[in-house]
């Protein structure tokens, strides 16, 4: 039965990476940076301040603040990818490939911004919170739930279950490395941790993540910023080393330019997920006064895990030289960094890296319940589901690396080309709504969204003008 599945999923990524979706995510970057008139550059100030953004727009206490959503999506991002993702696309595609994995960063950052913006747009009320995402747009703006329905199931299935897999098995792995952990139990552990966070609902999250995520991501800079300091006069080197290997002038490791190209933009769109899909569900829950805000917030959490932590990694590994011992994934980080600060380091990374995916699977977690409650509202369906993701939490712990990383790559493929394909449609709205954003912040108002702010609109259901008037409130 594996040997099929490994079958199925080697011949779809095959067909998924090497003919459709390298093409589509740089096409699409390069037309939403473009036709947002480079909102990723433009905006980089804004989206500072609005991380810091004290404006309230409800007193419901359990509204998700721009920050905490933010955190929701960062946790998600900021994981396995970072240390695991990075250190495997070095081993496999060569230097090069974390030029490619910057470059889809810079172009993603606007597709993330038009995905985010539109699940803000087409979010809908639940209770006190909201819920949204590309099932939602789906359905509310292409009048597609059928859509929408099968977008649903693809990534509960993909980040719920087999993405929190490939999250438990790289902190097995990096368990069994520093302290000779048996995986069996290293699953039972995580396990049952996931189990405690996740039947404490949405609010739990993003309250663990917002405290989790800064911290684990401020630690482990510092350590790469005293690796980076510690080989200082080989920084220069490194970086040509990079360049030379993108475009196959140097290949110190893989299969030329196209495994650098490859790996690259896989491993650069698992750590980010600009343009996949998934982000926008965190976007969504944020209670904020105008969609763009949420879209600039998201544009700027692709620059920070890619631009920033997985470039810290990167380094570690480059200019320890150990990306060609044959070692792959999470060991060869903590070999990497060992060489540069000392055995302790193994264990070090293994601390990081389960904080890393433990929030990963927290937020993981979160877009599939939100999307499980878009097909139906069903106690029954969310139970099942809260134990399935459980259940693959361990499952993960005890599989096989390729296995595992394979399946993610191909469920992760599908999202992909079925959001970009849909925004790619409505991204018009989210250029409209920027526009509105922009007049309102020239003209030194706090920016207010209204449904008929934008042409066209329709089947938006929280944006209405005398609802938006009594909950906004203007700094």
């Amino acid at each position: 039965m594996t040997s099929i599945i490994e079958s199925i999923v080697s011949v779809g990524n095959d067909i998924l990476w090497s003919y459709l979706l390298i093409a589509l995510l740089i096409i699409a970057g390069i037309y939403f940076t473009v036709a947002s008139r480079f909102v990723q550059f433009r905006y980089i100030g804004e989206m500072f301040r609005l991380l810091t953004d004290k404006e309230t727009v409800t007193s419901g206490k359990k509204s998700v603040s721009s920050f905490q959503a933010f955190c929701i999506s960062t946790a998600s991002r900021v994981g396995t990818g970072n240390l695991a993702g990075v250190a495997s696309a070095i081993a496999l595609g060569g230097p090069g490939a974390v030029f490619w994995m910057w470059l889809i960063a810079l172009l993603g950052s606007a597709t993330a911004f038009v995905e985010s913006t539109l699940a803000q747009i087409y979010k809908v009320k639940d209770g006190e919170s909201f819920r949204g995402g590309p099932a939602y747009y789906m359905e509310k703006a292409l009048g597609a739930r059928w859509l929408g329905i099968i977008f649903a199931i693809l990534i509960t299935f993909c980040f719920g279950l087999v993405f929190n897999s490939v999250q438990s098995n790289t902190i097995s792995m990096a368990m069994g490395s520093a302290f000779g952990s048996d995986t069996f139990v290293i699953g039972l552990v995580i396990a049952g941790l996931t189990a405690i966070i996740i039947f404490g609902g949405v609010h739990r999250i993003a309250k663990v993540t917002s405290i989790v995520v800064p911290i684990m991501a401020l630690i482990y800079l510092l350590v790469a910023l005293i690796v980076i300091v510690m080989n200082l006069t080989a920084i220069p080197s490194v970086f040509v080393l990079i360049f030379q290997s993108a475009f196959g002038i140097e290949q110190a490791v893989g299969g030329g330019f196209g495994a650098a190209l490859m790996m690259g933009i896989k491993r650069g769109l698992f750590s980010n997920e600009a343009g996949m899909g998934s982000a926008p569900n965190a976007a969504a829950t944020a209670n904020v006064s105008h969609p763009a805000k949420q879209g600039l917030i998201q544009a700027f959490g692709v620059f920070v895990d890619t631009l920033i932590i997985c470039s810290a990694t990167a380094m570690i590994i480059l200019v320890s030289g150990d990306f060609t011992s044959g070692a792959v994934g999470i060991e060869l980080t903590q070999n990497a960094l060992a060489s540069q600060i000392g055995e302790w380091a193994s264990i070090f990374v293994a601390i990081a890296i389960f904080l890393f995916a433990f929030s990963s699977i927290v937020g993981n977690y979160y877009y599939g319940e939100t999307n499980i409650e878009f097909i139906k509202k069903s106690k029954t369906s969310i139970m099942i589901y809260r134990l399935a993701a459980v259940g693959m939490v361990f499952f993960g712990a005890i599989a096989e690396f390729a296995l595992v990383w394979d399946m993610a790559d191909f469920t992760m493929g599908l999202m992909a080309l079925m959001n970009i394909a849909v925004i790619l449609l409505l991204g018009k709205f989210a250029f409209a709504a920027l526009d509105d954003y922009s007049k309102q912040r020239k003209a030194g108002k706090n920016p207010v969204f209204y449904a008929d702010s934008v042409p066209n609109l329709k089947n938006v259901e929280h944006w209405q003008k005398e609802a938006t008037e009594e909950k906004a409130v203007n700094k």
